[in-house]
């Protein structure tokens, strides 16, 4: 794509951040995002609200409050019940109103695939934003969720998976990331220097891009991070094509200790829906963004470091 260049726009495509940033006025910016998929679950009002936490996290994880909302939808003209429909809608509603979010209106188009989502915009500080750019050597990493969503929506689709793991899985993704983002918008300025969200490119996708939009690389460390009870014992048997295309397309760039759990990797590459903040945090404010984290109710796993640039992206330990 051409580089169109307008002194406004503080963050775009080219870094692979989670929302655009376009400058209003000295004390405000416009943070913009959108996001939607198809049904990663059987009910039809949980779609929708996991739907909307999703496409919310974007802002949040930019720093951002979220204001307002447009629905994309997609439905078959004929094959889906008209209560499905108005349940997803419904579901979606719901999580808006619990982030305060106003839904304005949206576009509606017939399909053969369910699809669901929205383009939500937000504000934000424009001297505090959060991008996955501004990563520095000794940076402690914080993860607010667990992971193995993707895992899991694949095993529930070929009706492998336990209900419990299920059950876990969706509180995972209906648990909005507001409650994170207010804790770190809240540290001292400097206190964060980079964060992004973990969904589609799994975890150590979205922490490629982070160091490599930073000019650094990370060491995770694979037994620290936060796994959904079920998930480890599904990854084997239940890896979607998302998985394995993160896994094609960022291995390249990643080097894994052989001690390593393999389902463990997989669960690294495995895509997420509504997955947690990833947090890059100042050493010296590290334990007390833990700390207020955990005050709030979220959990901050300390899962790894960032270190000088090396031959590869991300060290998986």
């Amino acid at each position: 794509m051409p580089v169109l260049h307008d002194n406004r726009v503080l963050v775009d495509y080219r870094t692979s951040d989670d929302a655009g940033v376009y400058l209003w006025d000295d004390d405000r910016a416009l943070v913009q995002t959108v996001d939607f998929f198809t049904p990663i679950v059987d009910d039809a009002r949980t779609f929708g609200r996991i739907a909307a936490a999703n496409a919310l996290s974007d802002v949040y994880a930019m720093g951002g409050q979220p204001l307002t909302a447009l629905a994309i939808a997609a439905f078959p003209q004929q094959a889906v019940d008209e209560g499905i429909v108005k349940a997803v809608f419904a579901g979606g509603l719901e999580t808006l109103r619990e982030a305060g979010v106003a839904l304005l209106g949206g576009h509606t188009v017939q399909d053969r695939e369910i699809k669901f989502g929205y383009a939500v915009t937000g504000v934000v500080d424009p001297q505090r934003v959060f991008t996955n750019a501004g990563a520095r050597p000794g940076d402690v990493c914080l993860l607010t969720k667990p992971i193995g969503t993707g895992v899991i929506a694949t095993a529930l689709k070929h009706a492998r998976a336990p209900q419990a793991a299920v059950d876990e899985a969706v509180r995972v993704m209906l648990t909005l990331n507001r409650a994170a983002a207010e804790v770190l918008r809240r540290l001292p300025r400097g206190a964060v220097h980079a964060c992004t969200d973990i969904t589609g490119f799994g975890l150590i996708g979205h922490t490629e891009e982070l160091a490599r939009a930073s000019g650094a690389s990370v060491q995770l460390t694979a037994s620290a991070v936060p796994v959904i009870p079920g998930a480890l014992e599904l990854a084997q048997g239940n890896r979607s094509g998302g998985l394995g295309t993160n896994q094609a397309h960022f291995e390249t760039r990643v080097r894994i200790a052989p001690s390593v759990d393999p389902d463990l990797v997989l669960l690294l590459y495995d895509p997420q829906t509504s997955g947690g903040l990833l947090a890059i945090v100042d050493p010296a404010y590290a334990a007390a963004a833990a700390a207020a984290l955990e005050a709030a109710g979220v959990a901050g796993a300390r899962v790894g470091v960032v270190i000088d640039r090396a031959e590869a992206a991300i060290f998986v330990v």
